[in-house]
């Protein structure tokens, strides 16, 4: 699997799961499984358990997208650590 847009594929596959879990509540809630919440709150009620259904389902789910995003990230900075460095060790040739 390339890793070059793995940021990007983690956070949008990580929406399309809230989205989709937003949507099986609300139609739940639509039908009378779940309990709508008080009053005016029944979007907030959807909303929170979409969240807290959600976040387990990605973590389990979006395993492999997570890791390629995490070695990803963890290349950058590498990177950025190995430029700071040779940056560094130049400016300490120039001030000897």
């Amino acid at each position: 699997m390339s890793t070059k847009h793995a940021t990007v594929r983690y956070t949008a596959m990580r929406l399309g799961v809230f989205v989709g879990c937003f949507f099986v509540i609300w139609a739940l809630v639509y039908f009378r499984v779940l309990p709508a919440g008080l009053g005016e709150s029944n979007l907030l009620w959807v909303l929170m358990l979409a969240i807290v259904i959600s976040a387990p389902l990605s973590f389990v789910l979006l395993r492999k997208q997570r890791d390629a995003m995490s070695a990803k990230i963890v290349e950058r900075v590498d990177h950025s650590k190995a430029r700071l460095d040779s940056n560094r060790s130049q400016e300490d040739g120039l001030t000897q």
